[in-house]
């Protein structure tokens, strides 16, 4: 691996476990092929997530996990009437080996949890349970079965090191512009940026990262090859050759309205964090916070105008949840992800003035100047409340600073500097 930075050498090879395509051995062990081609499968009968399908590949493996659902056998009355309808238009392993041959044909590539480039830290998902969740999308959350990806980097290695920028398609100028910054700054300290691909504030995460010559991966509610929006199939193909894109949906998959809201797992599990930039108040983009918020990963939002409709999202979950953070820029985003002790943000402070550069005295005295006229030392010091002694060393201080000048037999305030002309 090049450590000079994302995007500034040619990616590598993808590294591949096993590097063939291996077969039984004679003693009736599954062949790496028919799991993947079992995974695959899995998720066009049942749409990622499914905690049933999920539950059944881990204890009985996926190729016999297949075989029980399409033998009518699932565990739920839900899930069998599912696989019923899914089934009955057409054959799933067949829809599954065509899925991989078309993948290959693209130049995608399956990724499955028995890879080196799998990002383990998704199965986090298995505790993931949102509270007063009722629909669907909100309670079939379990870890993803597989991922289809286009681009040369590792995809574990590329979301080890992630965040996440999520927001409003409608993005306003200022949200727009906050997006871009964190992209590129996140990207020049070579941190993969994460987001959906969508119009507004994740299409400006993606390209501030790519500006700045860096790693951005979209993780996306549809195939691999099927841009969505269409209006980002340029920025997409731009993803592809210096990042990833990556899908749990098999290529030509549509981009129906659910699978959105599944796709937000992934985002808020394979990235250390996920920062808010706007969002209305019913947003998607709030629920991948949720989500993050639900995985203890750090959940950032960033404030915006009281008067935007696109603020209100944000705002609404910095005052319900305390442990979502406020941040107002990369160094905020920085602190909350980076080490800790090392990448903190510096204080917020004004601009410093030369009269915060006094002792207590020296400031008292000159707080007894008044502003159009001169005193003697004895009314400085009457007015100032200290002694003659220290009335004279102190106005002797600030007139060395050009704070004070001395005018009509006393000492009276220096006039304003002029400005530039």
């Amino acid at each position: 691996m090049d450590h000079r930075g994302p995007g500034r050498a040619g990616p590598p090879r993808p590294r591949r476990r096993g590097g063939g395509h291996p077969t039984a051995d004679g003693r009736g062990r599954v062949s790496t092929d028919e799991t993947k081609l079992a995974r695959v499968a899995l998720t066009w009968l049942a749409e990622p997530g499914t905690r049933s399908v999920y539950a059944l590949v881990q204890r009985i493996g996926p190729v016999a996990a297949l075989d029980l659902l399409l033998s009518g056998g699932a565990p739920e009355r839900t899930l069998r009437s599912a696989v019923a309808a899914r089934a009955a238009a057409g054959d799933a392993r067949a829809v599954a080996a065509e899925a991989l041959a078309r993948g290959e044909r693209l130049g995608a590539r399956l990724v499955t949890p028995d890879d080196d480039e799998w990002p383990t830290q998704v199965r986090d998902l298995r505790r993931l349970a949102l509270p007063g969740a009722t629909r669907r999308v909100d309670v079939e959350t379990d870890p993803p079965l597989c991922f289809w990806v286009r681009g040369a980097w590792p995809l574990g290695e590329t979301l080890a090191h992630s965040v996440a920028v999520v927001g409003a398609r409608a993005a306003t100028p200022y949200g727009s512009h906050i997006a871009t910054e964190l992209g590129y700054g996140l990207a020049d300290r070579e941190w993969t940026v994460v987001s959906g691909g969508a119009f507004g504030i994740d299409s400006a995460a993606h390209r501030g990262a790519l500006t700045a010559g860096g790693r951005t991966v979209a993780v996306l509610a549809c195939g691999v090859d099927r841009p969505y929006p269409m209006g980002n199939a340029a920025l997409f193909d731009r993803i592809a050759e210096t990042g990833l894109l990556v899908s749990e949906w098999m290529p030509g998959a549509e981009p129906l309205r659910p699978r959105f809201l599944i796709r937000n797992r992934v985002i808020a599990a394979a990235t250390r964090g996920t920062v808010l930039v706007e969002a209305a108040a019913r947003s998607g983009a709030t629920q991948t916070l949720n989500r993050a918020l639900g995985l203890r990963r750090h959940a950032m939002v960033v404030p915006g105008p009281v008067t935007s409709a696109m603020s209100v999202g944000g705002h609404e979950v910095l005052r319900e949840r305390p442990d979502a953070r406020l941040v107002t820029g990369l160094a905020h985003v920085l602190e909350e992800v980076g080490r800790i002790g090392y990448d903190l943000a510096p204080p917020a402070r004004a601009p410093e003035r030369p009269r915060d550069r006094l002792d207590e005295e020296a400031a008292q005295v000159l707080e007894a100047l008044p502003r159009r006229r001169a005193l003697d030392l004895e009314s400085v010091a009457a007015r100032a409340g200290v002694d003659l002694r220290t009335a004279m060393r102190k106005l002797s201080l600030l007139e060395e600073l050009t704070m004070v000048v001395r005018r009509d037999g006393g000492y009276a305030l220096a006039p304003p500097a002029a400005g530039p002309t």
